[in-house]
């Protein structure tokens, strides 16, 4: 299990229960959050054998920018 951190545009939680239905149905994703009081309104997913651009496109196709934060 590895644990991917993403600064996201997600601003609300009216906005986060949007993209819930898609994290929630994938498949290789075991759970996931937002803090939305951090400035990079942080997304945090715990999955196995998932690339970060999955993610990232995810999230893009649903009108929210994403993007992996490095170490």
């Amino acid at each position: 299990m590895e644990v991917l951190v993403f600064k996201t545009n997600v601003t609300s939680k009216k906005k986060v229960s949007m993209i819930a239905p898609l994290l929630t149905s994938f498949p290789t994703i075991r759970h996931w959050n937002f803090d939305l009081q951090d400035c990079d309104k942080v997304l945090r997913v715990e999955a196995t054998g998932l690339q970060p651009s999955s993610v990232e496109r995810l999230l893009l196709a649903a009108g929210f920018d994403c993007e992996e934060l490095g170490d």
